[in-house]
């Protein structure tokens, strides 16, 4: 993967949630199969959550929907209901980013990668995950 760097901005489909991303041009994006996640058709990639910055003025257009564990925080719009970015459960640290609510014109590859949310446990130690929402001083 190519490690150059962009700032990606993007948000939702009513552009009242809007949002920017550091991450590299290049990114490995997890497609899962969990209930929430096939359900909604979301892939994602997960960046450290320093690396995301808020509009101060989209907070006002977010609600949260958590299950299970309640440790995923599903963000999504309260108007258009999309869901740009959340909290995953297998990266409390992190912030997912939905890659196609980016902006077009900043990321240049998208690698989907598999996760197999419906084995959680399983899939979490073999895949390596856990290490997207480290930053490189933490790895």
């Amino acid at each position: 993967m190519d490690s150059e760097t962009a700032i990606h901005k993007g948000g939702c489909h009513c552009k009242r949630v809007r949002w920017q991303v550091r991450a590299p041009k290049s990114i490995v994006a997890w497609q899962c199969n969990c209930t929430n996640c096939s359900m909604r058709g979301n892939t994602h990639f997960i960046v450290p959550s320093q690396q995301f910055e808020l509009d101060e003025d989209s907070k006002q257009f977010l609600t949260t929907y958590s299950f299970g564990t309640h440790t995923a925080k599903h963000i999504f719009c309260r108007i258009c209901g999309i869901t740009s970015f959340y909290i995953p459960r297998s990266n409390p640290d992190g912030i997912a980013v939905t890659f196609r609510c980016v902006e077009p014109g900043t990321l240049t590859h998208v690698e989907i990668m598999k996760f197999d949310g419906s084995d959680w446990e399983g899939s979490y130690s073999a895949s390596g995950i856990s290490a997207c929402s480290k930053t490189d001083a933490e790895t």
